[in-house]
């Protein structure tokens, strides 16, 4: 005689067994589980608080700063409501400091060098990316080698070199914005090459291929489809390049001299400096705080205005 089990289930069949009841997960692994993702959270929260007030809290003295006197900068260092708005310390530092001319300097060199930064970095990172020939691999790691020679090993060959230059073609000698360009680019250009060698080898091969299909020749097909598909890249080191030429001090002080004691064709990280004993042995402290929040905030600027098309960049080469 067959024999019929009752299962919570529902009846079994003759010689079958009934399913194995689920185990439900413990309680206290749940809630274990929940209580650790919650700390985590408030973690990581705290940590990106502090880490706010970090970066934030040094702009709003800087800036706040500016609109002190001297007198209040030394005795009440770290206050940042100042006890009278003090505009007239933007005026004195954009006049008397220099501030103007060494502003437009530095947006004349950058202009130049940034430009042919991207272009030469964007040219020769397409080649070597993207075409196959004897000694691609040599040039790229000589490229990559720049990276890792400190600008401060080449001071003294950079310099002679430079006075040297000066000696036969007066436009490439020392206080030349010319001069100054192709330094910037000689220094910039190992890390875009890096950058956008990277981004280049990830665009698809169909395209470049429709293209040349088509007989567009390979300047063309750089200039009229490469290049446009690597737009979140070339901004993405463009920023890098605007931000780190910029704030560079070293290059320009050792190649951009004053003068018969007055500045001539220096930048803004030099002004800086100048500002801070604009007046003989008496520091401007007000005056220089105005120079830094001027200086400051055209990168500043910059960045929010361009910060999603630099994410952007940076995660396409991953996401692809």
């Amino acid at each position: 005689m067959s024999t019929v089990t009752h299962t919570p289930g529902g009846l079994a069949g003759p010689d079958q067994t009934p399913p194995p009841a689920r185990t439900p997960a413990p309680r206290a692994a749940v809630g274990g589980g929940r209580a650790g993702a919650r700390f985590f959270n408030g973690f990581s929260h705290l940590f990106l608080a502090v880490w706010a007030i970090m970066v934030v809290y040094p702009l709003l003295w800087v800036v706040m700063s500016a609109l002190k006197t001297d007198s209040e900068v030394i005795r009440k260092p770290l206050s940042l409501i100042p006890e009278r708005l003090q505009w007239d310390n933007f005026a004195r530092a954009w006049t008397e400091g220099h501030i103007g001319s060494f502003f437009l300097n530095t947006v004349l060199v950058l202009t130049g060098s940034v430009f042919l930064t991207m272009l030469l970095g964007s040219m020769a990172a397409y080649v070597l990316a993207r075409y196959e020939f004897r000694g691609n691999r040599l040039i790229y790691y000589m490229f990559l080698s720049g990276l890792t020679l400190p600008i401060y090993l080449a001071a003294v060959p950079l310099f002679k070199g430079v006075y040297n230059t000066g000696v036969v073609l007066p436009f490439l000698g020392p206080n030349s914005h010319f001069m100054l360009i192709l330094v910037y680019v000689a220094w910039s250009l190992s890390f875009t090459v890096f950058f956008m060698h990277s981004f280049f080898r990830t665009l698809p091969n169909a395209i470049a291929e429709a293209g040349m299909v088509d007989g567009a020749s390979h300047s063309r097909l750089f200039f009229s489809v490469m290049l446009p598909m690597a737009k979140p890249g070339l901004i993405s080191i463009g920023i890098f390049n605007v931000l780190g030429q910029w704030n560079q001090w070293y290059l320009p002080t050792l190649l951009m001299q004053s003068v018969a004691g007055e500045p001539k064709n220096q930048v803004i990280s030099q002004g800086l400096i100048e500002l801070s004993v604009n007046q003989g042995y008496r520091s401007d402290w007000s005056g220089l705080f105005a120079g830094v929040t001027m200086a400051m905030l055209p990168v500043l600027i910059v960045y929010i205005v361009f910060q999603r098309q630099v994410q952007s960049g940076l995660t396409a080469g991953v996401s692809k």
